[in-house]
């Protein structure tokens, strides 16, 4: 095969989530990238609804970012992550912990949110034993759960799609329900106002394991993967007061709502509650670079601080946990968005966004309109015996007049970059609504 011939041939690689088959006779590529706009390979340009997959939060190829990067490879390329450190690794660290309400303020680095979700739910383990409750050793998760692709994160998940295929997942885990109720909150705007007792599910996996059995429970605050699930008001409250009165420990995935998606630093800070764990990924380097952290409170961090001085306290990590090259890319992100004050957008920017998204309500095939933050939600009725189709349908239109969505099921999720403009929304709904109008 000829150096040409190899560079075109798409065959090679056997993409993630995709339909690989369909994707290589059509494909769809991406060249370049600035500001709210990608680059295809013919040369146009198109507007990201979707931060990439929901972690450019600060917009494409952001000078700083790029900047500290470019530096920190010349300067660090790599430094070993066990038993060796690096400045810049302390610095994110003390930076991160900052933003975090008391009592979250360690962390461990991780390199993807899928990394992340499973190291957290290690630390709740290995929590309970170091305690000296071994005994609590379930984990549960919920309907319609995404906590990426490892096998902690798949078993504690809930979309079937996610698990079906790869056999026995962990053991001792279940699930509560998911809070989509689209019978009673169809086209809120905000949180629902019906559902809080969804959460007393909890109570019932109790009744059935006993407290003495469980671990931890996570939860996404915002189901975003799954198709923007939003929590009616006081859910997350009476989950956190559940774990409280059982001993159990609250680990939010903040993984696609950290770092301003929803107006707010983090959804702790939007919702008044705050968990033992939380996960984090995509946003804190802008995309630019993998990473991911899972910051902990002081009490489970303490707890394993015991025993000689020279052992180690948690036999966990990875070869790039704290990489210097994403650490730089993550004190830069961080930088950006203090100075432009993207991780707290105005109200009338969030209202503004939420006339947006419901300002497609009677389009054909609409059946829910949902928000917070910066995220939206488009739900389309399900075409008969073909389930996914009509968005996937959406999704090429929408490439084809300049838009990239992201969709999942049925369902259109929106998440554009925090810099997007008054007039950028208006493009995205404008393109959208002709997109829903003309596909079938």
């Amino acid at each position: 095969m000829s150096a040409s011939s190899r560079l075109n041939n798409l065959d090679a690689f056997w993409m993630p989530f995709t339909a690989n088959r369909q994707f290589k006779q059509n494909p769809r590529l991406l060249v370049g990238a600035e500001g709210m706009r990608y680059t295809t390979a013919d040369g146009r340009t198109l507007l990201d609804a979707a931060a990439g997959l929901w972690c450019v939060n600060a917009g494409h190829a952001r000078p700083r970012i790029v900047e500290a990067v470019a530096k920190q490879v010349a300067e660090l390329d790599y430094a070993p992550a066990f038993q060796m450190g690096h400045p810049k690794v302390f610095e994110l660290a003390a930076r991160l912990a900052a933003m975090f309400p008391s009592p979250l303020d360690h962390v461990f680095f991780t390199n993807s949110g899928s990394e992340s979700v499973d190291t957290a739910l290690k630390i709740a383990l290995a929590y309970h034993r170091a305690k000296g409750n071994a005994g609590k050793f379930r984990l549960i998760g919920r309907e319609r759960g995404y906590h990426g692709v490892g096998f902690g994160g798949i078993s504690v998940g809930g979309i079937s799609n996610n698990r079906k295929t790869f056999g026995t997942m962990l053991t001792g885990v279940d699930h509560i329900r998911h809070t989509h109720d689209l019978a009673r909150n169809a086209y809120s705007k905000g949180l629902p106002e019906h559902g809080a007792e969804f959460a007393d599910d909890l109570e019932k996996v109790i009744a059935l394991h006993d407290a003495s059995t469980i671990a931890a429970v996570i939860v996404e605050p915002v189901a975003g993967s799954t198709g923007v699930l939003i929590p009616p008001k006081g859910y997350l409250e009476r989950l956190r007061a559940i774990c409280d009165k059982h001993d159990i420990l609250l680990i939010f995935d903040e993984v696609i709502t950290g770092f301003g998606r929803l107006g707010k630093p983090f959804a702790v800070d939007y919702f008044g509650v705050v968990p033992d764990l939380v996960t984090t990924a995509k946003g804190i380097t802008n995309g630019t670079i993998p990473m991911g952290a899972v910051m902990a409170s002081k009490t489970i961090y303490d707890t394993f601080m015991n025993g000689p001085e020279n052992m180690i306290e948690l036999f966990h990590g990875y070869t790039y946990s704290g990489h210097p090259v994403a650490c730089a890319a993550a004190l830069a992100t961080l930088d950006t968005y203090e100075e432009e004050g993207l991780l707290e957008k105005s109200a009338e920017t969030i209202a503004y966004w939420q006339d947006a998204v419901h300002s497609l309500k009677g389009l054909p095939h609409v059946i829910d309109l949902r928000n917070l933050g910066l995220i939206g939600a488009v739900e389309l009725e399900p075409i008969a015996g073909a389930p996914t189709k009509r968005a996937f349908a959406a999704f090429l239109k929408a490439f084809e007049t300049g838009l990239m969505i992201r969709t999942t099921g049925d369902i259109i999720a929106l998440s554009p970059p925090l810099i997007i403009t008054k007039a950028e929304i208006d493009e995205l709904f404008g393109k959208l609504a002709a997109v829903l109008e003309a596909i079938d």
